[in-house]
């Protein structure tokens, strides 16, 4: 298979496997979508990493398999490439990229699409589809304005330019840079944390901010204040209080 799930500790890593630089072709990403539609519903996946191995993360599309591929065929093509994508971004559990070496291309879409990015010494992001005289089409054109803002989003997709580690970071691309030898054993324990918290609490932050993203300020507020009171009625807010006030903040253990 060309994407596994694997689970331990409640954190489902969803690891990409086509050497030698796991090119996302069609096989893949209906692969990705069913494992990650998959890891929304169960119960023991309670955060998820999305890696793609120790020296790439994956580096585009298979640009042979859409070389053959006319007008209409994409047409066909084109809205399950990125329901494949959305089905990673709409996992509504906290999400990390695990990025170690390329990451171009679908491979930089995909990284958009975890709630959080961590990347080794030796990764490198870009979206080079311009230089094919095509734009990205599985979610970069829109994830990453909205991610780093629309100018650094066209200066990156109109020049197809590669950026390193660092110089992502600092446009906002990623959001942290390790040693490579450590992007995996980092992304777990930020993902394994949060597997220890209140599931239904993280689901409502992590949906009123990104419905909250797409609509006005008073649409937004009313989304929080729908979720922020529907917490009341969970276990875990009651545990959660409970813990604070008896023994003080920090020390709720949720199931």
């Amino acid at each position: 298979m060309t994407v596994s799930l694997e689970v331990a500790e409640g954190v489902g890593t969803l690891r990409l496997d086509r050497p030698p630089m796991n090119a996302l072709d069609i096989a893949t990403q209906d692969r990705l979508k069913e494992l990650a539609e998959e890891a929304a519903r169960r119960d023991d996946v309670r955060a998820v990493v999305v890696y793609g191995g120790e020296k790439v993360f994956a580096a585009g599309a298979d640009i042979k398999e859409m070389q053959a591929m006319d007008h209409t065929a994409m047409v066909l093509r084109a809205r399950a490439l990125q329901d494949s994508f959305t089905a990673v971004a709409r996992i509504p559990k906290p999400v990390v990229a695990a990025v170690t070496g390329y990451a171009l291309g679908g491979g930089c879409e995909l990284a958009l699409c975890a709630d959080f990015r961590i990347a080794g010494e030796n990764a490198k992001l870009g979206q080079p589809e311009i230089l094919l005289g095509l734009i990205p089409g599985a979610g970069g054109t829109q994830r990453l304005a909205r991610l780093v803002g629309p100018s650094k989003a066209k200066d990156l997709i109109f020049t197809g330019r590669m950026v390193k580690a660092d110089e992502a970071k600092e446009l906002g691309l990623v959001d942290r840079v390790v040693p490579a030898d450590e992007v995996y054993a980092q992304a777990h324990a930020w993902a394994a944390k949060l597997a220890q918290g209140p599931a239904l609490a993280l689901r409502a932050a992590k949906e009123s901010i990104d419905t909250g993203l797409e609509t006005d300020l008073d649409t937004g507020l009313a989304i929080e204040r729908n979720w922020f009171a529907g917490l009341f009625a969970t276990e875990d807010r009651e545990r959660g209080m409970r813990s604070f006030v008896e023994e003080g903040p920090g020390k709720a253990k949720f199931l």
